[in-house]
């Protein structure tokens, strides 16, 4: 990665620079992971106790609403390439306050799940993804320092969701909670994601002799990285969401109490961000192949320690591997899409992949949930997801950048 270069004005009027813009953004990516991903588990007991719905009914809303997520996010994408990146993600805040004021107000299930779907929507519209392309696009020279700084700050959000949105509940009640989500979402991150993305960006803009090089979506379909590094990608979406839906019981499977599993769960979060941290400080300098490497054999590791043992010591290295190796994976995807398939079409290209990976995720938990009727138990389901975190590994291995574009991944 290049060092920052010294800002110019590109032709028409300029926005702000690329710290405050960063910044604005990150703060914008905080609070709709917070709102539109995270606030759904906090919201489903009390909604449950009082509609009286099944949890089956509740959670098949939210896997409607990542479904939706993976079915937009290519839409998202090409909106992005055509330079409508500011209306995307201002717009999608502003859907994702609609959406949570429309669950506000739910009192059949069929509310439930329309609002679910306009959250999938609006999530297609602002997380990461679409963050990262629009950066990408914005900061040519400076992307993957922009792309480490949003994972940062948005790494943070399930710390931010679950307090705040229980202290919310408990003062509120749980209807009025969630309109004060959907003010957060109108007030702030829209506002934000619009004024960081207004005018043109002030950067040195370098000169583009490669340009014509960049791959169309129809020429990175015919690449083998393409479909490998979608192959990775899908898998790990479905090892990680697999894990979360059912990490609770998988502990308690094992003998662990409630508050042992928080104990250890709680390391989770903190690995994430000290992974970013290390990537931001000493990690930037390496290809983002050989990050990759690691992050995902971390993930593998992790994923056989909890099979192989109960020992408070493995869980503790479950946690922090898992962690660690999330959180970098997250900062490789975004920065190898356009290292491989050039910055033109990388809302195509990346929305492509994530519609797959996302239709995984929202797939993992009943799938796992499957596997756990033909396996002995939850310790055999964490060897399947080790495996199938190995085959992520190995087609990230696999997945050699396209020629010509290979020096630009090295």
């Amino acid at each position: 990665m290049t060092g920052p270069a010294a800002e110019a004005v590109v032709p028409g009027e300029a926005g702000p620079s690329f710290a405050a813009t960063i910044a604005a953004l990150a703060i914008g990516q905080l609070l709709c992971w917070a709102a539109l991903y995270y606030a759904f588990s906090s919201f489903v007991l009390p909604m449950m106790r009082e509609l009286g719905w099944t949890k089956a009914t509740v959670m098949g809303a939210f896997t409607a609403g990542l479904a939706a997520w993976g079915l937009a996010s290519y839409a998202s994408g090409a909106a992005i390439d055509r330079g409508h990146g500011r209306a995307v993600m201002t717009l999608g805040a502003a859907l994702g306050a609609l959406a949570c004021a429309a669950w506000s107000r739910v009192d059949a299930p069929w509310h439930l799940y329309a609002s679910c779907i306009g959250l999938g929507v609006a999530m297609a519209m602002t997380l990461y993804e679409p963050a990262f392309n629009v950066v990408t696009h914005r900061y040519p020279t400076r992307y993957r320092e922009a792309i480490t700084a949003l994972t940062l700050v948005a790494g943070f959000a399930s710390t931010l969701s679950f307090p705040a949105c229980a202290w919310l509940i408990g003062a509120l009640g749980w209807r009025s909670a969630m309109l004060a989500v959907a003010a957060s979402l109108l007030l702030v991150a829209a506002p934000l994601q619009a004024w960081a993305l207004r005018g043109t960006a002030r950067v040195a803009v370098p000169q583009r002799p490669d340009a014509a090089a960049d791959a169309t979506l129809r020429e990175a379909v015919r690449h083998p990285a393409f479909w490998l590094l979608t192959l990775c990608f899908t898998l790990h979406a479905f090892v990680a969401a697999a894990l979360w839906a059912h990490v609770m019981p998988a502990f308690a499977a094992r003998g662990v109490d409630e508050a042992a599993t928080l104990a250890v769960l709680v390391w989770i979060g903190p690995a994430q961000v000290a992974g970013r941290l290390a990537f931001a400080s000493i990690g930037r300098a390496l290809p983002l192949r050989r990050v990759g490497v690691f992050a995902l054999a971390a993930m593998v590791t992790s994923f056989a320690l909890f099979a192989a043992s109960a020992h408070p010591a493995a869980l503790l290295g479950f946690a922090l591997l898992f962690g660690a190796g999330n959180g970098l994976v997250t900062i490789v995807r975004g920065g190898l899409v356009p290292a491989y398939f050039g910055r033109t079409h990388v809302g195509r290209v990346g929305g492509l992949m994530s519609a797959v990976s996302l239709l995984a995720r929202a797939a993992a938990p009943l799938a796992a949930a499957w596997l756990l009727l033909a396996l002995p138990g939850y310790r055999e389901l964490m060897a399947v997801l080790a495996a199938i975190a190995a085959g992520a590994w190995l087609a990230f291995v696999a997945a050699r950048a396209p020629d010509p574009g290979a020096s630009r991944s090295q």
